[in-house]
């Protein structure tokens, strides 16, 4: 089976947790055994439990590659947009990415599905049939639809010709007031979930007939000059061969507070505390401080290095407007290579917590408007300043002026503080160089 998971998007709506670099389908809030697990990789167990043999491939912003090769490692390929242009464009970019280097078959199906659905393992059997259906090719595109539970007027609406299990598409609805939501679902309509199937060759064609491009590099190098369209607009309200199958298993979209806050497992997840007074409370603190809630009902508590929100959990809907006046800076990011955390801004300072996993390594890298001053509070490791590779231990410090190369490798896991100390200190000032193969011990 091959899958392009769509990952994109900021996630303000579930703030403090997301941001414009963690996305909330990187957000940790799923138990799994003794552990949590965030969505994609709930996501990527699920699909590869269904089959064992998934060719998977995630579309996504530069902003968030870091992120999935943190959580997922190398297990999935990623193509990576070098800017945002909307699902078609990054649907072309990904089918061209599966022909041009990994080889995938123009003859071959292809499912695209959303990276951060909130189901079961039926929903995944359900995508291998979707896959079968477009191997037929009885359509040129096969969509999923979800037999609704509500009258919503989040979703847009597939209004299928008959109530067979899968049936040719009569047409489309953009979504609707909730007395039209009624009327469609009583003509059998079901809720457009982003799930559909082709072979390759036919969005490959699409592709070539709205862009001019012959190949990925080259469609990669134009990218940036590419019209914003969605693929529902560019593609599949313009295809007439075209069917959908019903699909009626467990399916939640958890882009609120409100929502997310029904799929979790436990009330809280980190220190959190609530008396027995607390009805339908749910807390997540990634702090290292303790929250305590008494009295409260039908509310959602955040907190995190990003801000605290408490929050009714109806009105939690309605956070973004809010969360866009916030003009702040990352506070946690995760990394190919690790992860860090923001301790504290000054005017000339930035304290930073990072953490290497085994193994890894930092860009080697130099910066030319601020120093840094490592010290290193866990594990082991090694550092390359300006060629010079040295062993580092709980305590070292090291100390990089201006201008000086630098990186740092992790034997084990590798704690430090990173001071930055500079007038101008900016995530912009950043120069990368190749690791020389050789460098003096």
């Amino acid at each position: 089976m091959n899958i392009i998971l769509l990952s994109g998007g900021s996630g303000k709506r579930l703030w403090p947790l997301s941001n414009d670099v963690r996305s909330k389908q990187f957000i940790k809030l799923f138990k799994n055994d003794d552990e949590y697990e965030s969505m994609v990789q709930r996501v990527y167990r699920q699909i590869t439990t269904v089959d064992a043999d998934a060719k998977i491939t995630i579309a996504t912003s530069k902003s968030q590659a870091s992120a999935i090769k943190n959580q997922l490692g190398e297990k999935a390929s990623i193509c990576v947009e070098p800017c945002r242009r909307d699902t078609f464009p990054a649907i072309a970019l990904a089918a061209a990415y599966l022909h041009d280097e990994l080889g995938v078959a123009e003859s071959e199906a292809v499912v695209v599905c959303p990276v951060d659905p909130y189901v079961d393992n039926t929903y995944y059997e359900a995508v291998k049939t979707l896959q079968e259906l477009a191997e037929q090719g009885g359509a040129n595109l096969t969509l999923m639809g979800i037999e609704p539970t509500y009258p919503s007027e989040k979703y847009g609406y597939i209004i299928p010709k008959n109530s067979s299990a899968v049936s040719d598409v009569a047409t489309f609805k953009e979504k609707p007031d909730a007395e039209t939501a009624k009327a469609y679902i009583a003509q059998g309509a079901l809720w457009n979930g982003g799930v559909f199937a082709y072979k390759l060759r036919y969005v490959l064609d699409k592709a070539h007939e709205l862009i001019d491009f012959t190949d990925y590099k080259d469609l990669f190098d134009k990218y940036a000059e590419l019209n914003k369209i969605s693929f529902d607009y560019a593609v599949v309200e313009k295809e007439p061969k075209i069917q959908v199958m019903r699909f009626a298993g467990q399916w939640k979209d958890l882009g609120t507070w409100n929502t997310l806050t029904e799929a979790m497992g436990e009330p809280s997840v980190g220190k959190a505390m609530m008396n027995d007074t607390c009805t339908n409370v749910h807390v997540v603190n990634e702090l290292n401080v303790p929250v305590l809630a008494m009295g409260l009902h039908d509310v959602v508590i955040s907190a995190s290095p990003e801000g605290i929100l408490v929050s009714d959990k109806e009105q939690s809907s309605y956070i973004k407007p809010y969360v866009d006046k916030i003009d702040q800076q990352i506070m946690f990011a995760e990394k190919s290579w690790g992860s860090f955390r923001v301790l504290d801004v000054e005017d000339e300072s930035l304290t930073i917590k990072v953490t290497l996993n085994p193994g890894h390594s930092m860009n080697y890298h130099s910066h030319m408007n601020r120093d840094e001053v490592w010290v290193v509070i866990s594990g082991t490791g090694r550092t390359v300043v300006d060629g010079v590779e040295r062993p580092v231990h709980v305590g070292d410090v090291v100390q990089m002026q201006a201008g000086c190369r630098h990186t740092v490798l992790a034997d084990s896991e590798l704690q430090l503080i990173e001071v930055q100390l500079g007038k101008e200190i900016s995530v912009h000032d950043k120069q990368k160089f190749p690791l020389e193969q050789e460098t003096t011990r």
